[in-house]
């Protein structure tokens, strides 16, 4: 019988193995266990402050198509804040159907050659001095024909300062270039054009308010391109219906002078040497000198600035009354802000409107946007056509002939 001491020390190994089994524990995959991490934070809710964010419904599939918004919802106003922290202001952004692509003169050929032309031959155009935000479709274009700028004669300062305007002003500005007449032609015939259209800035300090150089202008340009139609947007020569005579003389197809607003607002927006009455005599003169349906008349008119409706209405019965044949509608813009303010920006169904009005009083033609200048190309396939024909009808008039076919065709 084995000693005691010697069963101890066979049972020693057994004892071991089961103290430990009892006091370790091993853990297996696929027994879980309690998490000692802190419980996460539920995620904080996103909201879009800016109403105009569209929901994601909106550009997912859906049965029906969307419903058109309303006008009042297409034309809104944004207004954002503009300023340092605690003096913010709160101005109206510009609406979106005032805004025109940037002008890229490195991506356009038309662009290029048009610039290109203007500096070589010291030449200042209107869309470059007043502004004009169709500057990258008129010298874009989109081919030759299309591509035109409308050349600003007499220099690039004008002694008035009309409120609305970006064109420099100054009572002495530097004498007339003499050049500029043969200059002028040079460019209109390397451009290839059909019609075009000059203007010029107010010149009161010359003895004739520049009528004479305008006149050698259009008789130079006609010499080189006997096929041009020019239309140019004069002054008033304070109202010196001499002068008026002189250019309307010289060729000219079109003559274009702007009354710019209705009369009550004449003094707070023109210089205060150009009056609503005196421009209606400038424009009814020209008629008088060249003789009904031997020149087109025009005028335009800058919406936004106050006026009120029964006002446009009473400046375009004074325009029919003197036979004035085009009217053009554009929306006002303010330059810089040492200029007029924006009373209102009209909506293109207001301009829409307008022009069906002005075409029922019996005007020629309307241009009517909110993007339309005076010296915009809006309306100018038109003109040209009316030109052209009354064109025809007098060569066919003149002879013999001709005319028995003339009378022939109205008969019928």
């Amino acid at each position: 019988m084995a000693s005691l001491p010697a069963l101890q020390r066979v049972q020693a190994p057994l004892r071991r193995s089961l103290t430990c089994a009892v006091s370790s524990s091993r853990s297996y995959a696929t027994i879980p266990s309690g998490s000692t991490e802190a419980p996460q934070k539920a995620a904080r809710p996103t909201y879009f402050k800016d109403t105009s964010v569209a929901p994601f419904s909106d550009f997912l599939p859906t049965a029906s198509a969307a419903s058109p918004l309303s006008p009042s919802d297409a034309y809104s106003l944004r207004t954002a804040e503009v300023g340092p922290k605690g003096k913010k202001k709160t101005i109206t952004r510009l609406p979106e159907w005032l805004k025109t692509p940037i002008p890229n003169p490195g991506a356009n050929e038309n662009f290029r050659k048009i610039k290109a032309d203007l500096r070589g031959l010291n030449l200042h155009t209107v869309c470059e001095e007043a502004r004009c935000p169709n500057i990258s479709e008129c010298w874009g274009g989109s081919n030759k024909a299309e591509a035109t700028a409308t050349i600003m004669l007499m220099g690039d300062t004008c002694t008035r300062g009309c409120r609305f305007c970006s064109v420099k002003t100054s009572r002495t500005p530097p004498p007339l270039d003499p050049h500029e007449p043969e200059h002028t032609a040079e460019a209109l015939a390397r451009w290839g054009l059909g019609y075009v259209v000059l203007t010029t800035v107010d010149r009161d300090d010359l003895i004739d308010g520049g009528a004479r150089h305008l006149a050698e202008t259009i008789r130079k340009i006609k010499a080189k391109s006997p096929t041009l139609l020019v239309e140019t947007l004069t002054g008033d020569f304070l109202g010196d219906l001499d002068m008026v005579k002189i250019v309307a003389e010289s060729g000219l197809d079109v003559f274009a002078h702007n009354i710019e607003t209705v009369e009550g607002l004449t003094p707070y927006v023109r210089d205060r040497r150009a009056t609503f009455r005196q421009s209606l005599k400038v424009l009814e003169h020209v008629k008088k000198v060249r003789g009904e349906g031997n020149i087109i008349t025009k005028t335009s008119m800058m919406l936004g600035l106050g006026e009120t409706e029964e006002e446009i209405w009473d400046a375009l019965r004074e325009l029919r009354k003197i036979n004035v044949d085009v009217v053009t509608f554009g929306q006002y813009m303010r330059p810089t802000k040492r200029h007029m303010k924006v009373e209102k920006y009209v909506t293109p169904d207001e301009f829409d409107l307008w022009k069906q009005r002005a075409l029922d009083m019996g005007f020629l033609y309307c241009a009517s946007g909110p993007l339309v200048r005076s010296s915009y190309k809006a309306g100018e396939a038109f003109i040209e056509n009316v030109l052209r024909k009354r064109a025809g009808e007098k060569r066919l008039a003149g002879n013999p002939l001709g005319g028995a076919v003339l009378a022939d065709a109205k008969s019928a």
